[in-house]
């Protein structure tokens, strides 16, 4: 027999590295990009439309002339060569933002009003944030309008005190009484605290009072900015009523708010601004003035506020029917059972398809340029592309104005995954 002896190791082996095709950016792309014939066929063609692409892009930028007065001093200044005459932005890009009307010397309200938005509605969409803040989101509406449509201060702190008058009557009167009764309330609170304040407002015209500048003066982005933000803010809430309307067991009030959303869904958006901008001054009495804005708003608010209704009505439909049997064993009437356990659920469930109704209303605010409202596109399609100066130029301003609808679109987009991972609305358990 031998006299050797096996070894017995002490310490475990260092383990190996993985293979190189298994880790880092080559598993990656084995994965993603190259993990069948098909895949690897498909990545290739698409690589190749890219550089295509990109070959014929870049040249177009880097040539880009952003100094000239017109599409013929751009042309004369690139011999033939390949390249993009962006001069048109640094020339025009007061009227693309503001509109061609409005006081250039007025640019620094909008401006202040844009980033006092962004400001407040920070504390809606992000709940850590101190609660006390959602103050800033609640006078914004007044102080904001003031800015850009200027005039005396004191209209506004009219409809503040209104409101503010409505909310407190509705609280003390829905703790005596109910919802409903709150609510009418508060209606008639407001009417009177504004009918009051009328008189108020002619006697004080000159305090605090800002240059005024009429609405059709609006346009540019700004005026898609203006009717998109109060759009979605008016939506939201109307469509919630509409949903719980439509699943309401009193046959009436269903049946009011079926009808509507049926109608308004079934009618394009381009047909009720024409009917804002024509047909609704024929049933107001004659030398009424009904601000143009205004009834836009109003028409694009009832559009938006039907789509929403149904995408609510479907979280409300998604919801178990133990939900509801919980809140009535928890002794809820109606809009508390609402308000502290269905809608919340519901809304969570809603996120994906609010989002989506948001972006395409964003996207909507263009088509006020068919009835003479002169947007980011219409400034486009009006005043600038139809000057003598810069007749027959496009991609420049259509991709300047597709860049700016992306940046809102997708950070829309990008809000409501991030609030759809903070509410785990994936989460049934």
């Amino acid at each position: 027999m031998s006299d050797q002896i096996a070894f017995v190791r002490h310490e475990a082996l260092q383990p190996s590295p993985p293979p190189a095709s298994e880790t880092g950016l080559v598993k990656w792309l084995r994965e993603n990009l190259f993990s069948s014939v098909f895949n690897t066929f498909l990545t290739i063609l698409s690589i190749y439309v890219i550089f295509r692409v990109l070959s014929g892009l870049f040249p177009w930028l880097a040539n880009g002339i952003w100094d000239a007065p017109s599409l013929k001093a751009c042309q004369g200044i690139l011999e033939g060569a390949s390249g993009g005459c962006f001069a048109v932005l640094t020339e025009r890009w007061n009227q693309l933002v503001f509109g061609f009307k409005y006081p250039s010397e007025q640019y620094w309200r909008p401006t202040i009003a844009f980033l006092l938005l962004l400001v407040s509605v920070a504390p809606v969409l992000f709940s850590k944030l101190p609660r006390k803040l959602l103050i800033l989101t609640g006078l914004y509406p007044f102080f904001g309008f003031w800015l850009i449509w200027g005039g005396t201060i004191v209209g506004p702190l009219i409809s503040l005190c209104g409101f503010v008058a409505a909310y407190y009557v509705f609280v003390q009167v829905d703790k005596r009484f109910s919802f409903a009764v709150g609510l009418l309330a508060a209606l008639v609170t407001a009417i009177l605290v504004w009918s009051l304040g009328g008189p108020l407002k002619s006697t004080f015209e000159d305090f605090i009072a800002l240059e005024a500048v009429p609405s059709r003066d609006m346009g540019g982005f700004m005026l898609n900015i203006i009717l998109g933000t109060v759009c979605v803010s008016l939506s939201l809430p109307i469509g919630i009523l509409l949903a719980l309307g439509r699943q309401s067991n009193m046959p009436i009030i269903k049946g009011i708010c079926v009808v509507f959303i049926e109608f308004i869904r079934g009618v394009p958006l381009i047909t009720l601004l024409f009917v804002a901008n024509v047909v609704l001054a024929y049933f107001l009495p004659p030398g009424t003035n009904f601000d143009l804005i205004l009834r836009v708003i109003i028409m694009i608010t009832l559009f938006s506020s039907a789509y929403i209704a149904e995408v609510i009505r479907g979280g409300l439909a998604a919801l178990p029917r133990g939900q509801y049997e919980a809140a009535d064993s928890l002794g809820l009437d109606y809009a508390q059972s609402m308000r502290l356990i269905i809608l919340p659920q519901a809304l969570k469930i809603s996120i994906p398809g609010i989002v989506n109704v948001s972006v395409g209303l964003f996207k909507d605010t263009t088509l006020v340029s068919v009835i003479s409202m002169f947007d980011l596109v219409g400034m486009i399609r009006g005043p600038i592309v139809s000057s003598t100066e810069w007749n027959g130029i496009y991609w420049e301003l259509f991709g300047f104005a597709s860049i700016l609808f992306f940046i809102i679109c997708y950070s829309i987009s990008q809000y409501s995954q991030w609030l759809e991972r903070q509410l785990a609305t994936d989460n049934k358990d």
